[in-house]
């Protein structure tokens, strides 16, 4: 099995070391004084970096032909991500991946576009943007149906979209020569799913993640991670997501095969101690368990 470059087995395993299982805070607005939300930039080797915004993160990649850019984020963030490009390189960015539809990820491109960058995303961003536009958010320039690879400067990114999970849009991002991962939203590492899971289909959810299971990677970086969080985590990462979505789901339909079936009593009642060190675990897995209410007593 192939391995990554030991630049980037040492980065890794040092960022791996600086794991932290506690809750952290969640900010709904900025700082005090109107200071902006922190950003960071992490090289993980061999031309990979992971910029991170707040607690959302992107992967860009730096090759001899120009850069990749992965979800520019909003305005501010592109803004700052390219001021921090151009710390590194004086190549243009030619490309901008989009993830999937959600304009807190993918809005603020204009200023690559503007550079003439060209932006990828699946073909269902088409019908997502023209039904919600957004001005700073450009429509992709290249789509596709199943899969997509994109080489610039002797670098491959492979793009495979795997049906419905987290919108219908959802692209996960591979690396085959690195067998690196970037992948938004659908796997967050050591934290509980975001509130009530907005846009997330649970059983469609899982199911992506089997699939992901089976492909050829070692390490993965997820969209979002808090300060302090490492950049890159190992490949386990995204089988311990599918085991707590399968561990809630199947926590919520025994209680309601028990009899109980009111929402406000299962999220009394429906505990999970083996995630209690997981980010939000009190903040939000009573939202989570109501999501999972909805799924098997509305169908939706």
């Amino acid at each position: 099995m192939s391995r990554l470059p030991c630049k980037l087995i040492l980065i890794a395993s040092l960022l791996f070391s600086s794991m932290v299982a506690g809750a952290s805070s969640f900010p709904t607005q900025e700082p005090m004084g109107g200071k902006p939300f922190g950003h960071s930039v992490k090289n993980i080797g061999n031309g990979l970096y992971v910029f991170r915004w707040w607690v959302y993160r992107n992967l860009f990649i730096v090759t001899d032909d120009g850069v990749i850019v992965t979800d520019p984020m909003n305005s501010k963030a592109a803004n700052i991500l390219r001021n921090e490009i151009r710390k590194i390189t004086d190549k243009p960015v030619k490309y901008v991946v989009y993830s999937h539809n959600h304009h807190d990820h993918i809005s603020g491109g204009n200023i690559f576009k503007e550079e003439g960058a060209k932006f990828i995303g699946h073909k269902n961003l088409l019908k997502a943007l023209a039904d919600h536009p957004n001005p700073v958010t450009p429509l992709p320039d290249i789509t596709f149906k199943d899969t997509y690879t994109l080489t610039l400067g002797g670098r491959t990114l492979e793009l495979n979209y795997l049906g419905p999970n987290h919108g219908n849009s959802l692209v996960v991002m591979r690396l085959p020569k690195e067998k690196v991962l970037f992948v938004v939203d659908i796997v967050t590492p050591r934290r509980i799913a975001f509130r009530t899971m907005p846009d997330f289909w649970p059983d469609e959810w899982i199911r992506s993640l089997k699939k992901i299971e089976k492909m050829d990677f070692d390490y993965v970086i997820s969209g979002h991670g808090p300060e302090g969080e490492p950049a890159i985590d190992p490949a386990s990462v995204v089988a311990e997501q599918r085991i707590y979505l399968e561990d809630l789901m199947a926590a919520v339909k025994k209680a309601m095969d028990s009899g109980t079936h009111s929402p406000d009593a299962l999220r009394k009642i429906v505990k999970l101690p083996k995630y209690e060190n997981w980010r939000y675990y009190k903040e939000w897995l009573p939202m989570n368990i109501e999501r999972i209410w909805a799924y098997y007593h509305m169908g939706w």
